[in-house]
């Protein structure tokens, strides 16, 4: 364990997170999420031949993610910002909601959130778990049928990415949860974080393409090994402030 006192902490997390809370994963052997192909729900191509099946589909799911609840992994990030002196923050590639669900703060969805819908129209953000579709009027317009679910699909930019980057450069420890090392931009994010000077540690339940950047591999699920991880971040401030 490292003795080093972080000032400013960042937690990626992926899909392995949300899937110990019974979320299913977006990358599946088969291709498909949630029973759909994923180039017919999660791609602009997708969205302009059929916006009513892209519609239903995550207005599906946001009642699947309703019903899901946060796991001891999201949890601990919690108790991890409410007890440790320093800056956490949280970037996620989940569009689920579990991190607001735990109480986590500081959090950056960097592939959208599926409670939102944005107009293509004039760009307003709908906040919403209620179903979204093509019949759907802009609040802030009033244009109709121009919603699109703010879900970063394949072909489009990542959100927030100018704050990751400002995030990743000043971090001194990096802390990637659940996530598979092979999706880009955020694959490279270990990397910036490192070549920056920070420890950087992985959760995860087998190796990852970014095996190489990472000081400190801990394997199993995030829910049985994040928190006990947790807890020695927080002993360690604690010893430190008793010898001090």
């Amino acid at each position: 364990m490292s003795e080093r006192k972080y000032k400013n902490i960042v937690i990626l997390t992926g899909a392995g997170i949300s899937a110990e809370s019974g979320l299913a994963t977006f990358r599946s052997a088969n291709g498909l999420w949630n029973n759909h192909k994923v180039e017919d729900v999660a791609s602009i191509e997708g969205f302009q031949r059929n916006p009513a099946l892209v519609h239903d589909f995550y207005n599906d799911l946001k009642k699947e993610i309703q019903k899901a609840k946060p796991n001891a992994a999201h949890l601990a990030i919690t108790k991890l910002q409410n007890n440790y002196p320093a800056n956490i923050s949280v970037i996620t590639q989940n569009v689920d909601t579990l991190h607001e669900k735990a109480g986590n703060s500081n959090i950056y969805h960097i592939h959208g959130q599926i409670n939102q819908a944005v107009c293509l129209n004039c760009g307003h953000i709908l906040e919403t778990f209620g179903d979204v579709d093509t019949e759907t009027t802009c609040p802030q317009c009033n244009v109709q049928g121009m919603m699109k679910p703010n879900i970063v699909f394949f072909g489009e930019n990542l959100l927030c990415m100018d704050k990751v980057e400002d995030l990743l450069r000043k971090c001194d420890l990096f802390i990637s949860i659940g996530t598979s090392g092979v999706v880009f931009p955020a694959a490279a994010f270990v990397q910036t974080a490192k070549y920056y000077g920070a420890d950087t540690i992985e959760f995860t339940l087998e190796p990852t393409a970014n095996n190489f950047y990472f000081d400190r591999h801990i394997f199993g699920p995030a829910g049985k090994t994040f928190p006990p991880y947790v807890e020695e971040l927080l002993s360690s401030v604690h010893n430190k402030k008793e010898a001090d």
